[in-house]
């Protein structure tokens, strides 16, 4: 029996999602975006079994997380850093074969001060982050750049004007960089069709479960599975109410299940009241607010509950995208806040060094 809440990865379903970008990619190369530690799933064997699967190129956020990476896969593949060449990166860079996304004049000065070597640049078209504006990005004297990039700020709305008005800026920008390779789309932005898609597309939710548009799609399959144990079944009046603040009170007989997830383990406090559950493939909504390390389920019509019995939070009955918009919010924050309590499980081969 398990006394925790578990977080089960089944990378089976990780690599037919990357199958299924390649084939949406028609030719073009799908780089994985492990950051943040593959969200919340576990770079390291994400990572390998996405290698085991033809992946060679992957994306980061933090130098950090590339020297990590590069340790975990070895000498192999490209891993490059979205955060650049920050005020004093350089030499963790080179020492782990890393190539920083610059993403100012300053910064590409200082990588040049350093040695140079490989490098991505990334042009701001409109999202308004990290980027050379287009004037400056057209101002550099020296392009030899691996990989010149943007970023889509509303390609998880396809008829978003700010989508044909990015591309038609990043077209425009990138032709000052002639033979060196584009790269404009990430999930959302791979499904938005060919004309998004250049040469490489930076895939990260879309590879966890999360659908383009922030919505369930069937072309995805649900990788991670978050569900915690029953600890006690308690039999409800009409009148009692559940939780903090007393924010829901029973207006029939009521069969609640107390299960041992609360938002220290990742289960969004904002959730309730859309949010459910599922025990036995049956939906259990959640009954009043979530504390800290327990959340209180409707199990009235689930004869199979039980204590010991595994409460499904996120999974392939409630997929992510939608246990995220109960609680106002995307896949993306949902994963991400996985706690570190919550015990890790691998279903399939991570590739070679298992982890």
């Amino acid at each position: 029996m398990s006394f925790a809440a578990r977080l089960t990865i089944d990378l089976d379903a990780l690599a037919a999602n990357y199958a299924t970008l390649v084939r949406q990619a028609a030719g073009a190369e799908v780089a994985p975006v492990v950051k943040a530690d593959a969200y919340g799933l576990g770079a390291a064997p994400v990572a390998r079994r996405l290698m085991a699967e033809g992946a060679n190129c992957f994306f980061v956020a933090r130098v950090s997380e590339g020297v990590g990476l590069r340790e975990a896969l070895g000498a192999g593949p490209d891993i490059h850093v979205l955060d650049g060449c920050p005020d004093g990166a350089a030499p963790s860079l080179k020492a782990s074969r890393l190539i920083p996304v610059l993403n100012s004049t300053e910064q590409v000065a200082a990588w040049r001060a350093a040695g140079g070597g490989q490098a991505a640049l990334m042009i701001d078209t409109g999202l308004n982050r990290l980027g050379l504006g287009p004037a400056d990005a057209a101002a550099l004297t020296e392009r030899d750049f691996s990989l010149v990039m943007s970023h889509l700020a509303c390609a998880d709305t396809p008829a978003h004007p700010m989508n044909r008005l990015q591309r038609e800026r990043f077209v425009g920008i990138a032709a000052l960089f002639p033979g060196v390779r584009r790269s404009l789309a990430a999930s959302d932005g791979l499904f938005l069709g060919p004309d998004y898609t250049f040469d490489l597309v930076r895939t990260g939710i879309c590879l966890y479960g999360g659908g383009p548009e922030g919505a369930p799609d069937a072309r995805i399959r649900p990788v991670a599975t978050f569900a915690a144990p029953v600890l006690q079944l308690r039999e409800l009046r009409p009148g009692d109410s559940v939780g903090y603040g007393a924010a829901f009170t029973a207006a029939h007989p009521t069969r609640a299940a107390v299960v041992a997830a609360g938002y220290a383990d990742g289960v969004l406090r904002a959730s309730f009241p859309k949010a459910y559950g599922s025990l036995a493939g049956r939906p259990c909504p959640v009954l009043g607010r979530l504390s800290m390390d327990l959340t209180v389920f409707d199990v009235t019509d689930c004869p199979e509950a039980r204590p010991g019995a595994m409460m499904e939070l996120v999974g392939p009955n409630v997929p992510v995208d939608t246990a995220a918009a109960a609680a106002g919010t995307i896949a993306y924050e949902l994963l991400t806040r996985l706690g570190a309590r919550v015990e890790r499980r691998y279903r399939g081969e991570p590739g070679p060094g298992r982890s």
